[in-house]
């Protein structure tokens, strides 16, 4: 079966929704934003966009998850909650919020009543509005942002009439990759600032595009349309930003919403789908595990990777926003009792005549044994014996011929000699697969750092 069908431990993904109680219902999203996710969240707070008058604010909640609910906090929202309003419709101002956890005390109780956030810091940012807001993964104090005049901006908050002019930072922070309506890509090191380091074209249709990079492995991923208006994802080396990979996804108008996972697991969502799609990468390619589908359509969706429940085989979480409320969605890796068991037989097998013998799980190793004996041979009539008495004149006991005891002593002691060879023999097998997939990623990884010094030579 492995020559055939891909190895891989998180081929059996699947998406699994939580009961409402641990999402969020009342929940009034904006009608209009800008090409933005509208749903953001961290280890322990999700914001999403607000449908108010004039536009600009945004709601701030706690954290729940897919198997918790919290205590004390209304999975049903109150009509009139506190909003972080400091924004209008477009003044291209950039505010930072201070959040404080005794914010949600007490929230829809009696006697309550809502008090807006207030922000710590405003920064011009812009003359046009500002659509993308980004931290630094690794230096504290040090923002991105993204306007409407075309501009990706670098700010040291400590300091932040002095902007650094140059969305996705790498894992160090280092590099900034953008995607622009003139469908191309480019690196930007966001310390020197200027003309971008590489430039190359993306994606060849007019609409939107997205882009991310997957993690440390010097690969930008990003998603866009070809001219034929056909969504795609596509895999760039970063050395030269050559297209390594482009696939193609379906024919929706939505924008791509790429979200990398440090699994190596890239989780593609549509805007407007109900569906999410994942895949695994490996040696440049991208290989599909399965869609989480779902009938209702989504505004949008945000993959945090902090805050798992890894007891339950948790690897990633998404936030779906629907028009009026906000649920989680759970990645699970299924457990082996989880995996629905394969037939021996076909119906039309069994039918025409033909017997499998079933499978057995031994608990010492989990080797699998064919049960072919309960199947083929009869059970050995037992050994009748009588014990003597203490008389001294003992009965004589009823035995059966020695021939007969030897024989069924010999046949147990070949089945017990085949089952242990059976299980050594597994159990090489094993060792032996792993051995060859070992020596195989070796390979890759030598590949990898190859091309890697020669495209370091090249340039």
């Amino acid at each position: 079966m492995s020559r055939f069908v891909r190895a891989s431990k998180y081929r059996h993904v699947f998406g699994q929704n939580a009961k409402k109680e641990y999402g969020y219902e009342n929940v009034k999203v904006t009608n209009s934003a800008w090409d933005t996710n509208i749903v953001s969240a961290s280890g322990q707070y999700i914001s999403v966009n607000w449908n108010s008058s004039g536009g600009g604010a945004f709601a701030i909640l706690p954290l729940a998850s897919p198997f918790h609910a919290i205590n004390g906090f209304p999975h049903k929202l109150p009509d009139s909650l506190p909003l972080a309003r400091g924004h209008t419709a477009t003044d291209g101002k950039v505010m930072i919020w201070k959040v404080e956890a005794s914010t949600f005390e007490g929230w829809g109780t009696e006697g309550w009543e809502p008090v807006d956030h207030d922000p710590v810091l405003r920064i011009d940012a812009s003359a046009r509005k500002v659509g993308q807001v980004l931290f630094h993964p690794t230096a504290s104090n040090v923002l991105a942002t993204a306007s409407g005049d075309s501009l990706v901006k670098l700010w040291d908050l400590a300091n932040p009439e002095d902007p650094r002019t140059s969305l996705a930072f790498n894992s160090t922070g280092t590099l900034l990759a953008t995607t622009c309506r003139d469908r191309k890509l480019r690196l930007f090191d966001p310390r020197t600032g200027g003309d971008a380091v590489r430039v190359n074209d993306g994606h060849s249709g007019i609409k939107g595009s997205r882009v991310t990079f997957m993690g440390d492995l010097d690969r930008i991923a990003t998603t866009g349309f070809s001219k034929m208006s056909e969504r795609q994802a596509g895999i760039w080396e970063l050395g030269n930003l050559n297209s390594l990979k482009t696939i193609s996804l379906d024919q929706s108008a939505g924008v791509v919403m790429p979200f990398w996972s440090d699994n190596n697991i890239l989780f593609l969502a549509g805007k407007g789908d109900g569906n999410i799609r994942y895949y695994e990468y490996e040696t440049d390619s991208l290989y599909s595990l399965s869609e989480y589908k779902s009938s209702d359509p989504t505004r949008n969706v945000f993959l945090p990777r902090r805050a798992l429940n890894v007891s339950d085989c948790e690897i990633a979480r998404a936030y779906k926003v629907h028009s009026s409320s906000i649920e989680p969605i759970a990645f699970i890796v299924p457990r082996k009792v989880n995996i629905p068991s394969t037939s021996l037989l076909s119906a039309s097998e069994f039918f025409n005549g033909k017997t499998a013998p079933a499978n057995y799980i031994s608990l010492a190793d989990g080797s699998s044994v064919a049960a072919r004996q309960l199947l083929t041979s009869p059970a050995p009539e037992p050994v009748r014996s009588f014990v003597p008495a203490p008389e001294p004149t003992p009965a004589t006991p009823r035995t059966t011929s020695p021939v007969v005891e030897r024989s069924s002593t010999s046949s147990n002691y070949e089945a017990t000699a085949l089952k242990e060879e059976n299980t050594k023999l597994t159990a090489e097998l094993r060792e032996a697969r792993e051995k060859i997939r070992n020596l195989e990623l070796q390979v890759e990884s030598l590949r990898a750092n190859a091309r890697k010094a020669a495209a370091l030579l090249d340039s």
